[in-house]
């Protein structure tokens, strides 16, 4: 299972990751001292671990990316995650075709990638709508409201309906995809997905205490957020989707449709090149 992380620099990423998965996967590149700038990710950075979920181990590959949109000028700074996922493509297509191909091909290719909206409380950024749209394309895309505590619970709906409504008007293709093959069951489950993203969600790798017991959260001069609350945030429902009810899922949407719409592609344009030199 292959995860990728995309948004802007300080958003809270590694330590969201680290959350979900309740193990120390990525080194964060917070802040260590309020005065310090931000640390950021120069280049793509695959990392493996391989954790234990309900009593089955999972090799788990975390793509970290470097953070966008911080420039000036931030023309094409999509470039190089798309060629990143196509690269990972194009590695398992060769596998494929190869005459002598091992029973069981190592599985690079991208199945989720996450993608951390600022919580400004406004709406999303052009750069946010032209690198999701472009990220659409290849993979499957699930937005996320990084450090949703920032927003109170009125500001945080009322973002994410306007965050839904400018990805419909926009044309973004976000995961979850119905197919002819869903039973009722699942076209409800995921229509409620739906209806819930972008999650609005808080990272904290720190324990603190709640009515004297330890929970993993953040405390605030407002109080302590409790990040398995789902009164707090939405991480409890991130988690789930990402680990249970759609584990699967992702890597065969991964297969059947971002996967197979490349191989015919790169196929399509072997055997023209094959016609013209025989020809």
């Amino acid at each position: 299972m292959v995860h990728e992380r995309v948004g802007q620099t300080g958003l809270g990423k590694s330590t969201l990751i680290n959350t979900i998965f309740a193990s120390h996967l990525i080194d964060s590149k917070g802040r260590l001292s309020a005065d310090e700038p931000v640390r950021q990710t120069t280049e793509i950075h695959p990392v493996s671990h391989v954790i234990a979920e309900n009593g089955v181990k999972l090799r788990l590959n975390i793509v970290d990316t470097p953070g966008y949109g911080d420039q000036i000028n931030n023309e094409g700074c999509w470039d190089p995650i798309i060629k990143y996922i196509k690269d990972q493509h194009s590695a398992y297509l060769r596998k494929e075709l190869t005459a002598m191909r091992d029973r069981h091909i190592q599985d690079t290719r991208i199945h989720c990638c996450l993608y951390f909206i600022n919580p400004t409380g406004h709406s999303l950024r052009p750069i946010d709508i032209i690198v999701m749209k472009k990220l659409s394309e290849v993979v499957n895309v699930v937005p996320v409201i990084a450090k949703a505590d920032s927003l109170t619970f009125e500001e945080r709906d009322a973002f994410k309906e306007k965050i839904r409504a400018e990805m419909s008007y926009h044309n973004i293709r976000l995961y979850p995809f119905d197919t002819e093959e869903n039973d009722e069951e699942e076209v409800q489950l995921n229509e409620s997905i739906r209806n819930m993203i972008p999650f609005a969600v808080v990272g904290s790798e720190r324990s603190v205490l709640i009515d004297g017991k330890p929970v993993r959260g953040r405390k605030t001069r407002w109080g302590v957020v409790n990040v398995e609350d789902e009164k707090h945030c939405e991480f409890v429902y991130l988690r789930n989707f990402l680990t249970r009810t759609h584990l699967q899922d992702l890597i065969e949407t991964t297969a059947q449709i971002h996967y197979e719409a490349f191989r015919s592609k790169q196929l399509l344009a072997l055997k023209e090149q094959t016609t013209r030199t025989t020809a």
